[in-house]
């Protein structure tokens, strides 16, 4: 066996899987990673359960060495600088740390989080049935917190197999598909449209639990207090203030405030991977467009496993291309004698 350290980490950052599920009625929350599809493919490039125990990396960065063994991993999600020894680490790609290597990982670019997988997966005592993080109530494994520096999770050792790549389609560019409703009732057309038709920014007060939005304030036309009901991952309710809120992994699984909409499942990922402070909009479509669209991503998770490749292997040597000439003769335009055919005599 060998190991995989936490050298260095920031906040928001846990461990998650696909989640809990069957006991929401009990006001358990799922939990589970914020973008599933990254966490899928992440595994599916080590040869993983396609849900299987991950780590979830928050928009800071973090480093993390291996120890008595190799240790075969693999990043996706939110782009960001990576690097072992120096050497850059593509994302979307598999690659083995050898015993005494520490993977660095920059800030998030264009996005929140960053799913690292690791061969064999990470192992834990199951809380009803899932290893996910959720700090507030104290639950997950092996660390039922956010991770810290000097955390550890013993794992296979690497296999030693070919690393791979994955060919994951772009992700969506446009505005987060909704339904409207359950409550959309309790606030009238005016504010509907007012809700589709402006731009929101993510909130950086924004967690695991739900996401802030910030925009023009909606109007409820009876008072913000229902019944309390049950909610889904993607709901967005709309409190007192008139600053909707989207409800996400973390979820309470009832609450007490109208919601006007909720998120599609298969763009809730693309909300989660929103940078704090990044416009977007809204986009109401039908049930059956948004189930078919379900249909769609479930589809393109088990087409992962068709989508490896055998990552390419060739090495380039810096520091030949630095000294050889690649780009042909230079010229410079403030100086002719560069690019100004000498007269002839």
């Amino acid at each position: 066996m060998s190991r995989l350290v936490v050298a260095s980490i920031g906040p928001a950052s846990s461990v998650q899987d696909g989640g809990r599920t069957g006991a929401q009625r009990y006001g358990l929350t799922p939990s589970g990673a914020m973008d599933r599809l990254a966490l899928a493919a992440a595994n599916c490039l080590v040869g993983n359960e396609l849900f299987a125990a991950v780590v979830e990396i928050g928009p800071f960065g973090a480093s993390f060495t291996a120890r008595d063994g190799a240790v075969r991993i693999a990043i996706t999600g939110a782009p960001r600088n990576a690097d072992i020894a120096g050497k850059p680490v593509a994302s979307e790609t598999s690659v083995t740390l050898k015993d005494g290597e520490t993977l660095t990982l920059g800030f998030a670019r264009g996005g929140a989080f960053t799913y690292l997988a690791i061969e064999g997966a990470i192992q834990g005592e199951p809380v009803f049935g899932s290893l996910a993080v959720n700090a507030r109530a104290g639950l997950g494994s092996p660390y039922p917190r956010p991770l810290q520096a000097g955390d550890e999770f013993t794992v296979a050792a690497a296999s030693g197999g070919p690393e791979q790549r994955i060919e994951l389609p772009k992700p969506p560019d446009g505005p987060i598909r909704v339904l409207l409703g359950p409550q959309d009732d309790e606030f009238d057309d005016a504010n509907r449209e007012l809700f589709l038709s402006s731009d929101w920014k993510i909130s950086a007060t924004s967690d695991r639990m739900g996401y802030r939005l910030e925009g023009p304030v909606i109007k409820h036309l009876h008072g913000h207090n229902i019944v309390s009901d049950g909610t889904v991952n993607g709901s967005i309710q709309v409190p007192g203030n008139g600053a909707p809120i989207v409800l996400m992994m973390d979820r309470g699984t009832s609450g007490g405030y109208p919601k006007i909409a909720t998120v599609i499942s298969a763009d809730l990922g693309s909300l989660a991977q929103t940078s704090a402070g990044t416009a977007f909009r809204f986009k109401a479509i039908s049930m059956a467009e948004a189930q078919d669209e379900a249909k769609k991503f479930a589809q393109l998770l088990r087409s992962l496993p068709d989508r490896l490749r055998t990552a390419d292997t060739v090495e380039l040597n810096i520091e030949a291309l630095h000294d050889a000439n690649v780009a042909g003769h230079a010229v410079n335009a403030v100086d002719a004698a560069t690019w100004q055919s000498p007269a002839e005599p």
